[in-house]
């Protein structure tokens, strides 16, 4: 199943994809970034659709257009499967009509709980015992959709930020490409993507 990767960071959440036997077709990102140069290490194509042509990071951003040129550089790779990995910029609501369930997240908080871009320092503020991280069912709503599979992770006394984020991040580099791995098997077979929900996570 043609898939593409939307990435904005260092792309070691692209890497665990690539590495765990998950074909990519395609790595796109909204700016310059490292998972462009991991795409090129690991001999990925890809493309950097820029914010910049689009009003950046500004109140002018055309959130419309640039929705449609990011789906028009899918579709030019016949791209069935959407997972974003750690991308930056929130799509307009026409991107998930297109790809109706068929856009995979990963956020690093046990969702509902702590949606948005600092989900981590978040659950610090808010005295969390646990957090962890999400699979889900993209929808134009942020951090929202069907759950698909999750993994909790321990806040540690003396816990900051960085620490913790890593051992999310830990967590997240086996689970997200279990769970792509499972979703592309169910769409394989004629199987709605929320079915993988069912299944269990294995004990980290």
């Amino acid at each position: 199943m043609p898939t593409a990767v939307l990435a904005s960071g260092s792309g070691t959440i692209l890497e665990a994809i690539s590495t765990a036997g998950i074909g990519v077709e395609l790595v796109a990102a909204d700016r310059a970034c490292g998972a462009l140069e991991v795409a090129g290490r690991l001999g990925l194509s890809s493309v950097l659709v820029d914010r910049a042509a689009y009003g950046g990071f500004t109140k002018a951003f055309d959130r419309a257009r640039y929705t449609e040129a990011l789906s028009a550089a899918l579709d030019a790779s016949g791209i069935d499967l959407v997972c974003m990995a750690g991308f930056g910029t929130i799509l307009d609501a026409t991107f998930f009509e297109r790809f109706g369930g068929r856009v995979l997240n990963t956020h690093p908080s046990l969702l509902p709980a702590f949606r948005g871009w600092h989900a981590v320092r978040d659950a610090l503020a808010a005295g969390a015992s646990v957090t962890g991280c999400t699979v889900h069912l993209a929808t134009a709503e942020l951090d929202d959709g069907p759950v698909l599979r999750q993994a909790s992770v321990a806040v540690l006394p003396g816990d900051d930020e960085a620490s913790l984020h890593e051992r999310i991040k830990r967590v997240e580099r086996v689970l997200y490409p279990e769970t792509i791995a499972l979703v592309r098997d169910a769409l394989d077979h004629g199987a709605d993507p929320s079915s993988v929900a069912s299944q269990a996570v294995p004990a980290r």
